[in-house]
């Protein structure tokens, strides 16, 4: 039984859908279309597009636009040509891509897109990052977002805004990965990538530029049970500097209450950063960021408190793993000295789990205060949400109590 699972991964899904695709809108009898091409790749002798789907047996194909004249109220989709995950270069491919492999990548960009102004990492699994991190240099933002939870990032998609350089490749061929992508890779780095023979090695030149494509809509469409569809224009946050956050405040019966501290600039960076962030992970989510690193992350969960519980636990258990990894070269998991254990696990206490001095960052507003006594019992320093609760004042003045500081988005970031 194994051994015929193992075949099914290695399977490729027989699938007949067609060659070119339209979607068609009509509004007050005038139809505007959509047209799209099937990709492929050649690998080995066998042309073919995606491997599968989000299983195996499960027929999938990438469509990637090619024409059309979409206009939408104000708003017009990306000039066709200027592709980014739908028309991929693969420099080296094992085997053919599947659509987890394609999703990851793209989830990637769609963070990555607001981090370009300097060196960047992202690690995406189950459409999830599991790591970011930015930095001076591409190999220690890489070393940082990995480090974030390298378990995790075990079979992930890593997405980098710099050409690769040999230090970084040799870094990411040390780990098992499916994914590489990156706008270039500099003399001697893709030789290095290219010993993990089913390392789907992407380069994608637009990353280069993709800030140019933040703000710029396209239509993202949503396939229900029954074949019905859901069409809208994608999230954008309109918070993308530090001189546009502002202390929250809000008013409460003809009273004004206020944070009385405002952040201090790497407070700030860090709240950006994790806001930024935040928009590629799924609702309910909650996120610690210190340092432009991602310290703990909670996604997906359906109360806003047991995210901040999760997101918060996770921090303690990355560290403790990341410190031993780092000691002893196992996982904490994995050991069995038990005095080195309580070591560690003592250093993590002593640290709030890498919590001290961090920014939680929520994409929803915060009903009660329950969630950021949460963060404030670990010592966190600051807190960025939407607002726009009926308990807005209360969560201020908690805030105010502990020395904490806080800011209002104004924008709500869910994503599903």
């Amino acid at each position: 039984m194994p051994e015929d699972i193992k075949k099914i991964y290695k399977s490729i899904a027989e699938e007949h859908l067609p060659q070119q695709m339209e979607i068609s809108f009509v509004n007050n009898g005038k139809k505007q279309t959509l047209y799209y091409d099937k990709v492929t790749w050649r690998i080995d002798g066998v042309s073919k597009g995606l491997r599968y789907g989000e299983n195996p047996g499960q027929p999938a194909a990438l469509y990637k636009p090619v024409n059309g004249n979409l206009i939408l109220s104000d708003a017009k989709t990306i000039a066709f040509g200027k592709y980014l995950v739908s028309d991929i270069r693969l420099l080296q491919s094992g085997k053919h891509p599947g659509k987890t492999n394609l999703t990851d990548a793209d989830n990637a960009l769609n963070i990555l897109r607001y981090l370009n102004n300097k060196p960047c990492a992202v690690i995406v699994k189950h459409n999830n990052p599991c790591g970011a991190a930015q930095d001076e240099t591409l190999y220690n933002a890489y070393q940082k977002a990995y480090m974030a939870d390298r378990i995790a990032a075990f079979g992930g998609c890593i997405a980098l805004n710099r050409p690769v350089d040999k230090i970084t490749a040799q870094l990411i061929a040390e780990q098992y990965a499916e994914v590489v992508a990156a706008p270039e890779f500099e003399e001697g780095s893709f030789e290095i990538l290219a010993t993990r023979k089913n390392l789907r090695i992407i380069k994608i030149e637009n990353i280069a530029d993709l800030e140019n494509f933040v703000g710029k809509p396209y239509i993202d469409f949503k396939s229900l049970i029954d074949g019905g569809i859901i069409a809208q224009i994608p999230f954008t946050p309109n918070i993308r500097s530090i001189e546009m956050l502002k202390p929250a405040e809000t008013e409460y019966n003809g009273k004004k209450y206020a944070i009385k501290r405002e952040p201090t600039k790497k407070e700030a960076e860090d709240m950006l950063f994790g806001w930024l962030v935040e928009a590629g992970i799924t609702s309910n989510s909650v996120i610690y960021v210190k340092n432009l690193t991602t310290v703990g992350i909670g996604t997906g969960e359906q109360d806003r408190v047991g995210v901040v519980e999760i997101a918060r636990d996770k921090a303690y258990k990355k560290l403790a793993d990341k410190y031993c990894y780092q000691d002893y070269k196992v996982s904490y998991n994995e050991l069995e000295n038990y005095d080195k254990k309580e070591d560690i696990k003592k250093r993590v206490e002593e640290e709030n789990g890498g919590l001290k001095d961090a920014a939680m960052v929520s994409d929803a507003f915060f009903p009660f205060t329950d969630g950021v006594k949460v963060g404030i019992k670990e010592k966190i320093s600051s807190v960025i949400q939407p607002g726009g609760a009926g308990n807005d004042r209360q969560v201020i003045e908690e805030c105010n109590k502990a020395r904490v500081t806080m800011v209002f988005t104004g924008q709500r970031s869910f994503k599903h």
